[in-house]
This record gives structure tokens, C-alpha cells and sequence, in this order.
């Protein structure tokens, strides 16, 4: 794609003429309409590129509208730059210092039609360019090169006009019916009917054109009112206090690694406290379609829920959060929103000769085909739980403003929302083998999860994950009985909440039945009391309501919050499919659980998201399906433990069923083994259990040994050596001592 073609919003990086080389591609240059004239206005800048490099000198000229910037070469000091050299003319700003050498190609080309510039107050010598999309910061010399520069740039954009280039090529645009003739002519049709062809096509094509000027009108417009929209921003920008803006450039520095282009030093009435960061020089060049975006962050449901009215929080500005989601869609990468297509066609299996053997036993000990199972295992599962995750983020902040009473109505609208994931799920997740691990990294949700299954009989798992200014661990003994027509899931363990302040919250999960296994639709629903205890002031009940055949409104969720003295505080009612809404008070008359909650004055505080654009049979939500992606980049940072590496659950999510089958019973065969290595004093590598209360806590270590790549301890128990070459064959369990 040539530079001129991508969208104008964007700065272009591409090839100048006469900056000597061709890229790679050959293919980029800058606009046709800036091809082949000499600068008008040139010199020697400095731009700020990061807090490293600090402010470094840049060749800058405007020509046809457009500036250019490019690194210098260094050279001879007393030699004059080669610019200034064949200027021809060329208008020079400013005395070359640190110009003593020849120009690169240009790193970076700005449209001046779509951008406004601004003057620093705290330093006469410092400017701004801004575009819808980034910012340059820039310094002259002295104080008179910079209102020159900027009277330069405004004279350029004024000139500049992208109609007067268009209307030209839209007024020459023609066709000729002359195929279509003789071709008509070749098949016998007579004169009349081929003048009547000719007409309606001539017709088609005038109204079209009509249309594309019509549009071109529209876009032109539009580029035209930027530059305005732009200050107005910039404006409004600057009635931000300087705390919050300190607080997001060192997280900005923190998270990413790179810091921010802007200086934190600048008055709080200077543009260059703006939001959006600037990319350094060597940083690779990220093409973005800035007016779609506004767009759709503004109609997007999260973005909605994120602006609600929750109590007494302060809300966070649309452009906060459209500017937190541009930098979050740039900095990561994206994930898949769909499965592989299957390989094979899936057989169904009969449930009549599967059950006459395994009534009342232990689900666990019974082997069933793939068919029964989902691509995911039940250590993803535990991570699935934390999809909404961005309600603990909420709670925190309400907790450092003060607010205990929303901080543990978000907690308890979390506990919930860990159950929306399993509903229409008609198939179970794989049994980790003892040993077995899987990480999760979502930077883009701020949260970093691990998890292990630390015994086998019985069946535990641990798990551990931080997030922002919260860690959340726990462990979950899963006991499960089959009953032929249902199948009953008994949870034993605590979950555990910590916030950075001091403040934790515990609960346990409550019981879950699947029901119709044989006849009719398969469907599962929670029931019993859950118990949010707090350290602190605020403690909540939670009630499942237990579904009923001739209940009318099933999978109800009522609780109430109350204080250390007892007093109820708050109502909370919804559903663990749904919603989740609270209403501060005692007066639970005012919730009705069949109503709405709109007029009751109930407030929001969490929505099941939307369903994935991409189903497959085991109904996956948006979310679950990038559980089990595994990259190329990805898969060399994997310890051998690592669920995505286990075959025959990859197999199954490929569509292989019958490689899935094989690996599965080979797997489950190596398994029984693991009772005797329990037994014989295996250990967890990653979790200890703790002598109070017997739970098992995260002891450290594993993201330090993923970023040093060595796994000692870590033995291939999926018997795949090829996913990990690296590694030396070892014993099927390793006995790794914490």
C-alpha cells in the first residue's frame, strides 16, 4: 500500500524524494501532491523522543502541505548540510545546529490540513504539533525561530487544499461502451436494444459518480473541521489537574517500559500534558483509523457500563477512557475470536452404554470419550472465572477513596459473575493430570493468573493471580457424584481476596447440578448461601435461589450487605446469567425480582457480556476462547506442564477426535500412576500447603523462571517431548522439594 493511500489521520512513515535509498518494499513515497517540489521551508528542530535520549535534533521541511522529519547522519561539524546545499531557494529557519551531516530518509511525514500547533507558556522556545492520532514535541534555537516555524506551518496549511487536487480527477473520469457494443453486435441483437444497453449503463455510471463526488464532499469536509475539533480537545485538556496526569505517566513508564514522549515538567496549562503518548523514533510505526475508533469505543457496551453512575464514584471522562482503549488496542496483541475449523466430522456416542456402568461413582474416576468434553481443561476454567475482573479494579479504587460499602458490593457482583460462563456449556472440561499448570498473561486486562494441580486423590487445584492493586488465590477440592439422570458438583475449599491496603474478603463457591443427562435439554443451575466475610467493616449473603419446575424466574441471586453491628446497608438481587444490581439502604421492598430495576432506582453494578460473534458446539463465550491459543512466541516461554501443550485436548479443539480419543486414554492410563507418586512424597513445585488451615499458597517463582526460560523441576508429564526440545527426558512426575 503507498503512503498516500492509508488513511490521512495517520503519520506517515515512507520515502522521500531525494533522501537517497528506496525501501525495501519500493512501494512508498510521500503524496503525489508533494512529489517533485523543492522545500518551501526547512531546518533543523529538536524533537523530544523519550526520557533516554532526551530532545534530539531532526530535519524537518514542508512541502505540498505535508511536513517531513528525518533523522542526521553525523558528520564533519564545519560541513554544511546537504539540504541547505541544493536548497534552491528554500527558505532555511534557524542556524543548522547539529545538522553537521547528511539526512537520512524521512522517519515520519504530518498532513498540516488535518493538524493544529500550539506554543508551550512555560518555554519560549518549545511547540507543538498536533494530530488527531499523536503529538510532536518541539524546541528551536531561540525564541523568535519558533514563531517563525509556527507562522511557517500555519502559512503552509492555509495554502494547501486537498479539493482543488480532486476535482480534477473526478471531473476526468470516463468509459467507453465499446466492448459492450460489440459484443451485443456478436450475439445478433439488434441496434435498438444496444442503444437502450448503452443508455441505462451510461445512466448507472452518472449516478455514481454523482454518489463519489457526493462522498469526497463529505470527507473533505470532514478533514477540513479537524484542525478545529483538535484545539478544542486540546483545550478542554487542559482543565485537567496536574495529580492524575503525574499518576498515568508513571504508570505509562511502569507498565510498558517505554516512557512517555511528553515531560512531565510542563505547567498544567501546556498541551503536553495530553493523554496520548508519542512512539520514539526507533519504535515501529502503528497505522490507526482514529475517526472508526472514536466511533466505536463511544457505541461499545463496555464502554458504556465503564460510565455509569455506581453510588457516590467519581466518573471517568469518555475521553479518558476512549484514549485508554486506543493505547490498549495498540500495545497488545490481538486475540482470536474464533476455533479452528475441524478436521474430521464429529460422531455422536451412546449415553445408554456409558451410564448402566457408572452410576453412583466418582466422576473423576471415570473415563468417557472426548465427546463429553470441551477444548479446555479445568485450570482454565479457574482463570474463565476471572473475566470480569475489571470489577475488583472498581472495587479497589472505591476502596482507596473511602468507599468500603461499593468496594464489597463489587466483590459480591464478582463472586457472581464467575457463574455466567457456565451456562448452555453442555460439555466438561479435561481433568488435569497431577503436576499439571497453565499460566495466563492478559496485560490488556491488567491481570496475570498461574495455576496447578497440586493432588490427585483428592482432586485439588490451586491457583494464584494479581491484578491491579488485588491478589486473589485459592484452592478447590471438587467432589462430584453421578446419578445417572444428573450429576452433582459439591466445591470444598476458600477463596481468598487481598487489596493492597490491608483489606481482604473470603467466600466459598455453592453447589452446582447438571441436570438432564438423558432426556431433554441439558442444563445446569447454582444453588445454596454463599458467605463474603470482610476483615473490616462490611460483611455480605449471598442466597442462589434453588430452581424449581414451576418456577417462573429462575437463576435468581439476592443478597444483602451488613455493617459490623449487624445493620443491613445494602440489597443486592439479579441473576448469575445476567446482572447483578444493588440498591444502598435496608428497604428491601423496593427490589422486586420479577420487575425492573430502573424504577426502583437500583444501580448497575455488573452485565453479562455479549454472546461470541463465532459459536461453536460447546457454546465458548469471547473470552474462553482465547484460553487455549497457543503461538509459536508463546509456546517457546511455555513450562512442559502447561495445559495448551496437552495433546489430546489440542486434538479435540482442532477437530480430531480420533487422535483425541488415543491420547486421551494414554494419558489417563500414564495417570494412574500419579496416586502412587503422591503417596511416595511428590510435591507441588509451584504451591506449599500451609500448616493453619491445610490451604495451598503461591510461594513464587514461576514468572522469574519464565523469563529466564529454565524449568527445573518441570518434567514432561503430557510425554510430548517435542513441544519442549530443550528439556532432557526424565520420569513421568518429578519430585521437585519448595
Amino acid at each position: 500500500m503507498r503512503a498516500w493511500e492509508m488513511h490521512p489521520l495517520c503519520c506517515l512513515a515512507g520515502e522521500w524524494p531525494g533522501s537517497g535509498g528506496g525501501l525495501a518494499d519500493g512501494g512508498r513515497s510521500p503524496p503525489p501532491e508533494a512529489e517533485g517540489e523543492a522545500p518551501a521551508v526547512a531546518g533543523v528542530l529538536y524533537k523530544w523522543t523519550n526520557i533516554g535520549k532526551g530532545w534530539r535534533p531532526r530535519w524537518f521541511a514542508i512541502r505540498g502541505g505535508v511536513l517531513a522529519y528525518s533523522k542526521i547522519r553525523r558528520r564533519v561539524a564545519a560541513e554544511p548540510h546537504p539540504a541547505a546545499e541544493a536548497a534552491g531557494g528554500v527558505r532555511l529557519i534557524g542556524v543548522a545546529r547539529g545538522a553537521g551531516g547528511a539526512a537520512e530518509r524521512p522517519i515520519g511525514f504530518v498532513h498540516l490540513k488535518i493538524s493544529s500547533f500550539s506554543e508551550s507558556k512555560s518555554d519560549d522556545k518549545r511547540f507543538y504539533i498536533i494530530t488527531p492520532t499523536k503529538t510532536l514535541q518541539l524546541r528551536t534555537g531561540c525564541a523568535k525561530d519558533r514563531a517563525t516555524w509556527i507562522e511557517a506551518l500555519v502559512t503552509a496549511r492555509s495554502e494547501y487544499s486537498f479539493n482543488g487536487d480532486l476535482s480534477g480527477d473526478q471531473n476526468d473520469a470516463s468509459f467507453s461502451t465499446e466492448k459492450l457494443r460489440n459484443r451485443l453486435h456478436a450475439e445478433g441483437v439488434g441496434e435498438a436494444i444496444i442503444k437502450d444497453c448503452e443508455q441505462i449503463v451510461n445512466s448507472e455510471f452518472s449516478q455514481y459518480q454523482t454518489q463519489m463526488k457526493q462522498r469526497c464532499e463529505e470527507y473533505l469536509s470532514f478533514i477540513g473541521s479537524l484542525p478545529r475539533e483538535v484545539e478544542v480537545v486540546n483545550s478542554a485538556d487542559t482543565t485537567v489537574t496536574e495529580k492524575p496526569q503525574l499518576e498515568l505517566f508513571k504508570h505509562d513508564c511502569s507498565s510498558s517500559g517505554k516512557c512517555s514522549e511528553y515531560s512531565n515538567t510542563e505547567s498544567s496549562d501546556d498541551v503536553g500534558k495530553q493523554e496520548i503518548s508519542e512512539l520514539s523514533d526507533g519504535d515501529e510505526f502503528h497505522f490507526y483509523d482514529t475517526r472508526q475508533s472514536f466511533s466505536d469505543f463511544a457505541a461499545s457496551p463496555d464502554m458504556r457500563r465503564r460510565c455509569l453512575n455506581n453510588g457516590n464514584e467519581d466518573h471517568r471522562s469518555i475521553e479518558s477512557l476512549t484514549t485508554d482503549k486506543a493505547n490498549e488496542d495498540l500495545s497488545y496483541s490481538k486475540r482470536r475470536t474464533k476455533l479452528p475449523e475441524p478436521v474430521e466430522k464429529e460422531k455422536g456416542v451412546s449415553l445408554w452404554s456409558m451410564i448402566k456402568d457408572n452410576v453412583g461413582k466418582d466422576l473423576t474416576r471415570v473415563c468417557l470419550p472426548v465427546y463429553f468434553n470441551e477444548p479446555l481443561s479445568s485450570l482454565q476454567k479457574c482463570f474463565e472465572e476471572l473475566e470480569y475482573s475489571y470489577l475488583l479494579d472498581r472495587a479497589y479504587e472505591c476502596g482507596l477513596r473511602g468507599n468500603g460499602l461499593m468496594r464489597i458490593l463489587y466483590v459480591a457482583a464478582f463472586a457472581v459473575s464467575g457463574y455466567a460462563s457456565t451456562d448452555s456449556r453442555p460439555c466438561k472440561p479435561f481433568n488435569p493430570l497431577l503436576g499439571e499448570t497453565y499460566e495466563a498473561d492478559y496485560p490488556e486486562k491488567g491481570i496475570r493468573f498461574f495455576s496447578e494441580k497440586v493432588s490427585h486423590h483428592p482432586m485439588v487445584m490451586a491457583c494464584h493471580c494479581e491484578g491491579k492493586g488485588w491478589k486473589f488465590w485459592g484452592d478447590s477440592n471438587l467432589k462430584s457424584k453421578f446419578w445417572g439422570q444428573s450429576i452433582q458438583l459439591d466445591p470444598d475449599g476458600v477463596l481468598t481476596l487481598e487489596f493492597d491496603d490491608g483489606e481482604t474478603f473470603q467466600w466459598s463457591k455453592v453447589t452446582t447440578t447438571i441436570n438432564n443427562l438423558i432426556l431433554g435439554r441439558v442444563y445446569c443451575h447454582h444453588h445454596g448461601t454463599m458467605n463474603i466475610s470482610g476483615n473490616r467493616q462490611y460483611s455480605c449473603k449471598l442466597t442462589f435461589k434453588e430452581q424449581s419446575f414451576l418456577d417462573r424466574n429462575p437463576r435468581q441471586v439476592q443478597g444483602v450487605v451488613k455493617d459490623a453491628d449487624g445493620t443491613k446497608v445494602a440489597t443486592l438481587t439479579g441473576k448469575w446469567d445476567e446482572n447483578v444490581h444493588c440498591i444502598i439502604g435496608d428497604d428491601a421492598s423496593k427490589v422486586k425480582s420479577h420487575g425492573s430495576h430502573q424504577s426502583t432506582g437500583a444501580t448497575l453494578l455488573w452485565e453479562k457480556n455479549k454472546p461470541s460473534a463465532n459459536p461453536t458446539r460447546y457454546n465458548l463465550s469471547s473470552f474462553a476462547i482465547t484460553l487455549n491459543e497457543l503461538t509459536p512466541e508463546l509456546k517457546e516461554k511455555l513450562p512442559p506442564t502447561d495445559s495448551r501443550l496437552r495433546p489430546d485436548q489440542r486434538h479435540l479443539e482442532n477437530g480430531e477426535y480420533e487422535k483425541a480419543n488415543a491420547e486421551k486414554l494414554r494419558l489417563e492410563t500414564r495417570q494412574r500412576m500419579a496416586r502412587k507418586m503422591q503417596e511416595s512424597g511428590w510435591k507441588p513445585r509451584w504451591f506449599q500447603r500451609g500448616s493453619e488451615d491445610g490451604s495451598f499458597r503461591y510461594v513464587g517463582g514461576y514468572w522469574e523462571a519464565r523469563e529466564q526460560r529454565k524449568w527445573d523441576g518441570c518434567s514432561d508429564i503430557f510425554g510430548n517431548l517435542s513441544s519442549s526440545p530443550k528439556l532432557q527426558p526424565s520420569t513421568l512426575y518429578a519430585s521437585s522439594s519448595i
